[in-house]
Protein backbone atom coordinates (compact mmCIF):
# COMPACT_ATOMS: atom_id res chain seq x y z
CA UNK A 1 0.00 0.00 0.00
CA UNK A 2 1.35 3.40 -0.92
CA UNK A 3 0.80 6.65 0.93
CA UNK A 4 -2.65 8.09 0.22
CA UNK A 5 -4.26 4.74 -0.70
CA UNK A 6 -7.04 3.46 1.53
CA UNK A 7 -6.34 0.29 3.52
CA UNK A 8 -7.71 -2.92 2.03
CA UNK A 9 -11.46 -3.20 2.56
CA UNK A 10 -11.90 0.45 3.46
CA UNK A 11 -13.88 2.70 1.21
CA UNK A 12 -12.19 5.90 0.19
CA UNK A 13 -14.00 8.95 1.48
CA UNK A 14 -15.33 11.06 -1.34
CA UNK A 15 -14.95 14.84 -1.00
CA UNK A 16 -18.17 16.41 -2.12
CA UNK A 17 -18.66 20.03 -1.03
CA UNK A 18 -22.15 20.17 -2.58
CA UNK A 19 -23.37 16.90 -1.07
CA UNK A 20 -26.19 18.54 0.87
CA UNK A 21 -27.62 20.05 -2.32
CA UNK A 22 -27.18 16.78 -4.18
CA UNK A 23 -29.09 14.98 -1.43
CA UNK A 24 -31.92 17.50 -1.81
CA UNK A 25 -32.09 16.84 -5.56
CA UNK A 26 -31.88 13.06 -5.13
CA UNK A 27 -34.68 13.27 -2.57
CA UNK A 28 -36.91 14.79 -5.25
CA UNK A 29 -36.06 11.84 -7.52
CA UNK A 30 -37.03 9.41 -4.76
CA UNK A 31 -40.27 11.29 -4.07
CA UNK A 32 -41.10 11.32 -7.79
CA UNK A 33 -40.63 7.56 -7.91
CA UNK A 34 -42.00 6.41 -4.54
CA UNK A 35 -43.97 9.33 -3.12
CA UNK A 36 -43.44 11.01 0.23
CA UNK A 37 -44.72 7.88 1.98
CA UNK A 38 -41.98 5.79 0.35
CA UNK A 39 -39.15 8.25 1.00
CA UNK A 40 -36.73 7.35 3.77
CA UNK A 41 -33.21 8.35 4.76
CA UNK A 42 -32.06 4.90 3.67
CA UNK A 43 -33.62 5.16 0.20
CA UNK A 44 -32.19 8.63 -0.35
CA UNK A 45 -28.74 7.43 0.75
CA UNK A 46 -28.94 4.47 -1.63
CA UNK A 47 -30.10 6.64 -4.53
CA UNK A 48 -27.31 9.15 -3.84
CA UNK A 49 -24.73 6.37 -3.32
CA UNK A 50 -23.64 7.79 0.02
CA UNK A 51 -23.47 6.29 3.51
CA UNK A 52 -26.71 6.49 5.48
CA UNK A 53 -24.95 8.60 8.09
CA UNK A 54 -24.26 11.26 5.49
CA UNK A 55 -27.98 11.91 5.06
CA UNK A 56 -28.60 12.17 8.79
CA UNK A 57 -25.50 14.36 9.14
CA UNK A 58 -26.94 16.93 6.73
CA UNK A 59 -30.60 16.58 7.79
CA UNK A 60 -31.59 16.07 11.41
CA UNK A 61 -34.87 14.39 10.45
CA UNK A 62 -36.73 13.08 7.45
CA UNK A 63 -39.05 16.06 7.84
CA UNK A 64 -36.08 18.44 7.48
CA UNK A 65 -34.99 16.61 4.34
CA UNK A 66 -38.49 16.77 2.83
CA UNK A 67 -38.89 20.47 3.67
CA UNK A 68 -35.51 21.22 2.06
CA UNK A 69 -36.37 19.19 -1.05
CA UNK A 70 -39.81 20.76 -1.53
CA UNK A 71 -38.42 24.24 -0.86
CA UNK A 72 -35.85 23.64 -3.60
CA UNK A 73 -38.59 22.41 -5.96
CA UNK A 74 -40.78 25.45 -5.33
CA UNK A 75 -37.96 28.00 -5.54
CA UNK A 76 -36.57 26.49 -8.75
CA UNK A 77 -39.98 26.35 -10.43
CA UNK A 78 -40.85 29.88 -9.29
CA UNK A 79 -37.56 31.28 -10.61
CA UNK A 80 -38.05 29.57 -13.98
CA UNK A 81 -41.62 30.88 -14.26
CA UNK A 82 -40.52 34.40 -13.28
CA UNK A 83 -37.82 34.31 -15.96
CA UNK A 84 -40.48 33.29 -18.51
CA UNK A 85 -42.76 36.14 -17.46
CA UNK A 86 -39.89 38.66 -17.41
CA UNK A 87 -39.02 37.80 -21.02
CA UNK A 88 -42.54 38.58 -22.26
CA UNK A 89 -43.44 41.95 -23.77
CA UNK A 90 -46.43 43.61 -22.11
CA UNK A 91 -49.81 43.48 -23.82
CA UNK A 92 -51.70 40.78 -25.68
CA UNK A 93 -48.49 38.81 -26.15
CA UNK A 94 -48.40 38.26 -22.40
CA UNK A 95 -51.71 36.44 -22.47
CA UNK A 96 -50.61 34.27 -25.37
CA UNK A 97 -47.29 33.48 -23.73
CA UNK A 98 -48.96 32.54 -20.43
CA UNK A 99 -51.03 30.01 -22.34
CA UNK A 100 -47.90 28.76 -24.11
CA UNK A 101 -46.22 28.33 -20.72
CA UNK A 102 -49.21 26.33 -19.46
CA UNK A 103 -49.20 24.13 -22.54
CA UNK A 104 -45.46 23.51 -22.19
CA UNK A 105 -45.98 22.45 -18.57
CA UNK A 106 -48.81 20.16 -19.60
CA UNK A 107 -46.86 18.62 -22.46
CA UNK A 108 -43.67 17.47 -20.82
CA UNK A 109 -43.66 17.97 -17.10
CA UNK A 110 -45.18 14.83 -15.59
CA UNK A 111 -42.37 14.57 -13.03
CA UNK A 112 -42.84 18.15 -11.84
CA UNK A 113 -46.60 17.66 -11.62
CA UNK A 114 -46.19 14.50 -9.53
CA UNK A 115 -43.77 16.30 -7.21
CA UNK A 116 -46.14 19.25 -6.88
CA UNK A 117 -49.02 16.92 -5.97
CA UNK A 118 -46.86 15.21 -3.37
CA UNK A 119 -46.11 18.64 -1.91
CA UNK A 120 -49.79 19.62 -1.96
CA UNK A 121 -50.78 16.39 -0.16
CA UNK A 122 -48.10 17.01 2.48
CA UNK A 123 -49.23 20.64 2.82
CA UNK A 124 -52.81 19.55 3.42
CA UNK A 125 -51.63 17.87 6.62
CA UNK A 126 -48.59 19.80 7.77
CA UNK A 127 -48.28 23.60 8.09
CA UNK A 128 -44.52 23.49 7.40
CA UNK A 129 -45.28 22.40 3.85
CA UNK A 130 -48.18 24.86 3.56
CA UNK A 131 -45.67 27.68 4.07
CA UNK A 132 -43.77 26.39 1.01
CA UNK A 133 -46.89 26.21 -1.15
CA UNK A 134 -47.98 29.69 -0.07
CA UNK A 135 -44.59 31.17 -0.97
CA UNK A 136 -44.76 29.41 -4.34
CA UNK A 137 -48.25 30.78 -5.04
CA UNK A 138 -47.19 34.27 -3.96
CA UNK A 139 -44.17 34.11 -6.27
CA UNK A 140 -46.23 32.89 -9.23
CA UNK A 141 -48.76 35.65 -8.69
CA UNK A 142 -46.01 38.28 -8.45
CA UNK A 143 -44.64 37.03 -11.75
CA UNK A 144 -48.08 37.18 -13.36
CA UNK A 145 -48.59 40.71 -12.01
CA UNK A 146 -45.87 41.82 -14.41
CA UNK A 147 -48.64 41.60 -17.01
CA UNK A 148 -51.97 41.38 -15.18
CA UNK A 149 -53.73 43.08 -12.27
CA UNK A 150 -53.62 41.28 -8.90
CA UNK A 151 -57.12 39.78 -9.18
CA UNK A 152 -56.48 38.41 -12.67
CA UNK A 153 -53.06 37.08 -11.62
CA UNK A 154 -54.65 35.16 -8.76
CA UNK A 155 -57.36 33.73 -11.03
CA UNK A 156 -54.82 32.74 -13.71
CA UNK A 157 -52.64 31.04 -11.09
CA UNK A 158 -55.61 28.98 -9.93
CA UNK A 159 -56.61 28.24 -13.52
CA UNK A 160 -53.10 27.08 -14.40
CA UNK A 161 -52.92 24.80 -11.35
CA UNK A 162 -56.32 23.31 -12.07
CA UNK A 163 -55.63 22.76 -15.76
CA UNK A 164 -52.28 21.14 -15.03
CA UNK A 165 -53.91 18.91 -12.40
CA UNK A 166 -56.66 17.84 -14.78
CA UNK A 167 -54.30 17.27 -17.68
CA UNK A 168 -51.88 15.24 -15.59
CA UNK A 169 -54.57 12.99 -14.16
CA UNK A 170 -56.72 12.67 -17.27
CA UNK A 171 -56.53 9.76 -19.67
CA UNK A 172 -57.45 12.13 -22.53
CA UNK A 173 -55.02 14.41 -24.34
CA UNK A 174 -55.01 18.13 -23.56
CA UNK A 175 -57.01 20.31 -25.93
CA UNK A 176 -55.00 23.55 -26.34
CA UNK A 177 -58.07 25.35 -27.70
CA UNK A 178 -59.97 24.72 -24.45
CA UNK A 179 -57.11 26.28 -22.50
CA UNK A 180 -57.06 29.28 -24.82
CA UNK A 181 -60.83 29.64 -24.45
CA UNK A 182 -60.56 29.49 -20.65
CA UNK A 183 -57.91 32.21 -20.60
CA UNK A 184 -59.98 34.31 -23.01
CA UNK A 185 -62.90 34.14 -20.57
CA UNK A 186 -60.66 35.17 -17.68
CA UNK A 187 -58.80 37.85 -19.59
CA UNK A 188 -60.91 39.52 -22.28
CA UNK A 189 -58.90 40.42 -25.35
CA UNK A 190 -56.40 37.62 -24.83
CA UNK A 191 -57.14 36.29 -28.29
CA UNK A 192 -58.93 37.84 -31.21
CA UNK A 193 -62.35 36.42 -32.03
Amino acid sequence: MTAGEPAAGKRRRRYEPDRRQRLVEVTLDVIAELGVAGTTHRRVAAAADVPLGSVSYHFASLQDLLVSAFTHLAETAAAAFDAQMAAIRPGVEARERVVEAMLADLADNQRSAVLAYELYAAAARDPRFRVITQRWMDSTRRSLRRHFDAETAEALDALMEGLILHATLSTRPVDPQKIMDAVRRFVPGAYPG
